[in-house]
C-alpha cells in the first residue's frame, strides 16, 4: 500500500521554493481521504483505534500492513462526511500527517520532507509560515517534523511486529459474508487476521517474548476490533 496515498502533488519541502508558503485549515477538511475504504496504522495507535475500526492486515507484495478498515465498498470511507469532517473520536496518524510526509530516498536513503503542493490550506497570505525570515524552519514547521520522525520510527517498529507475525504464519485470510439492513449482500475479502488458535499454540519463548515487547497487546487488540464490522455495516445503512 502506496505511502503517498492521498498525494495529489508531492514535492520535496525547499526553504527557497517554499520561503513564503504558509499553511492554514482547510474548508475541505478531511475530503482528501474519501476513497480509500482503509487507511494503513502503527502498532502504536491499535489499541485506540480497535475502539472505533476494524483493525486487520492487508497484503502489500509479499508483506503486509495492518489497517483500519473505514468502509465496506471501494472508494468509500463511512467516517467522512460530505463536509470533509471525520465523524470518530480518534484519527489514524496516517490521514493526520497529510499534507506532509517522509519520503525515503537517494544514495544515503535519506529522509526528506515532502508535502502535497495541491493542498488547499497552502497559501502565501493566511496561516502559520513553514520558515521564518532566514529560511530556518517555523516554531510550526518543526513541530510538523517531529511527528513526522516519530511517525517513521513507530511504522519501523510495526514492521518488525507483522514481521513476526509472519514468521510465526499467525497471518490467514478472512473472508466475511455481510448482509445489509436491505438484505443486500457484501464479500470481504482479500484481508487478513491473527489466527487466534495458532496464537495459542505458540511457543513458549515466542509467547514470552511477544508479551514483553508489547506484541501480544496488539494481537489481542486487533481480534477484539474484528466485532466493529457490523458497526461498518450499521453505519453503511444509515448512508444508504
Amino acid at each position: 500500500m502506496s505511502t503517498l496515498l492521498f498525494y495529489g502533488n508531492p514535492v520535496a519541502l525547499n526553504s527557497t521554493r517554499h520561503r513564503d508558503l504558509k499553511i492554514a485549515p482547510s474548508k475541505d477538511g478531511y475530503s482528501f481521504a474519501t476513497k480509500t475504504n482503509s487507511i494503513p496504522l502503527m502498532g502504536v495507535e491499535f489499541m485506540e483505534a480497535a475502539k472505533e475500526y476494524p483493525v486487520v492486515f492487508a497484503k502489500a507484495g509479499e508483506a503486509f500492513v495492518p489497517v483500519a478498515l473505514v468502509g465496506l465498498r471501494n472508494e468509500e470511507n463511512l467516517f467522512v462526511d460530505a463536509e470533509g469532517k471525520w465523524d470518530a473520536r480518534y484519527v489514524p496518524a496516517f490521514a493526520r500527517r497529510y499534507p506532509f510526509v517522509l519520503a525515503q530516498g537517494g544514495a544515503e536513503d535519506k529522509l526528506t520532507v515532502c508535502i502535497d503542493e495541491s493542498f488547499s490550506g497552502f497559501n502565501a497570505d493566511e496561516g502559520q509560515p513553514l520558515f521564518d525570515e532566514s529560511g530556518e524552519q517555523s516554531p510550526r514547521l518543526k513541530e510538523i517534523v517531529a511527528f513526522l520522525n516519530d511517525f517513521h520510527g513507530q511504522a519501523l517498529r510495526t514492521e518488525q511486529f507483522v514481521k513476526r507475525l509472519q514468521e510465526q504464519d499467525l497471518l490467514v485470510e478472512m473472508t466475511a459474508n455481510v448482509r445489509m439492513a436491505d438484505g443486500q449482500n457484501l464479500t470481504l475479502a482479500g484481508l487478513y487476521a491473527i489466527d487466534e488458535a495458532k496464537l495459542l499454540k505458540l511457543d513458549d519463548a515466542v509467547a514470552l517474548e511477544m508479551f514483553r515487547v508489547g506484541e501480544m497487546a496488539l494481537a489481542y487488540s486487533h481480534l477484539v476490533s474484528l466485532s466493529n464490522v457490523q458497526r461498518l455495516v450499521e453505519r453503511l445503512g444509515k448512508r444508504g
